[in-house]
């Protein structure tokens, strides 16, 4: 399953190693990323694939305890209703 992980929050060092070695613990791949800082503001958005054994759930419930224990907001959407909800 295709997910869109975003990250947002005040920038600070570790951020990206930190999502992406929770990702890689939990066998996701990074498919995409785009990341930027302005004026202090950290955002990023990845395109991963959890893989077909894994779990969704456990993916969104586990990046949202690390983006709490870092000080970021860490959402986790399926692709299809990421799509769905930002079609014109």
């Amino acid at each position: 399953m295709q997910v869109i992980v975003t990250v947002i929050g005040t920038d600070k060092v570790g951020i990206i190693a930190q999502v992406t070695t929770a990702l890689a613990d939990l066998d996701v791949n990074i498919l995409d990323v785009s990341q930027t800082i302005m004026q202090g503001a950290f955002t990023m958005m990845l395109l991963a694939k959890i893989p077909d054994n894994g779990n969704f759930n456990t993916v969104k419930s586990q990046l949202a305890t690390l983006g709490d224990q870092i000080g970021v907001g860490i959402k986790v959407a399926r692709q299809e209703i990421f799509d769905a909800m930002h079609r014109l």
